[in-house]
């Protein structure tokens, strides 16, 4: 159980990790780019949650569907 826990935590970087990926990022677009990318970074994830949320919408309400149709 501790090696499961400890391979899912290995995946993930850190706070110090996070940190020096932050100022690569600074350093390599600037102060005035980075903005940007994160705007971007952000809408991109909310379509994509967007798309899987409707995505599953749509699977429920043929699971829907289909429950009602066997009933009758």
């Amino acid at each position: 159980m501790e090696l499961l826990a400890s391979s899912l935590v290995v995946g993930i970087p850190g706070g110090a990790s996070l940190f020096i990926i932050a100022i690569i990022a600074l350093i390599i677009f600037g102060p005035k780019k980075l903005p940007e990318f994160g705007r971007a970074a952000g809408q991109t994830l909310r379509e994509f949650k967007n798309a899987t949320n409707g995505m599953m919408n749509e699977h429920d309400e043929n699971d829907k569907k289909a429950i009602e149709k066997k009933e009758q």
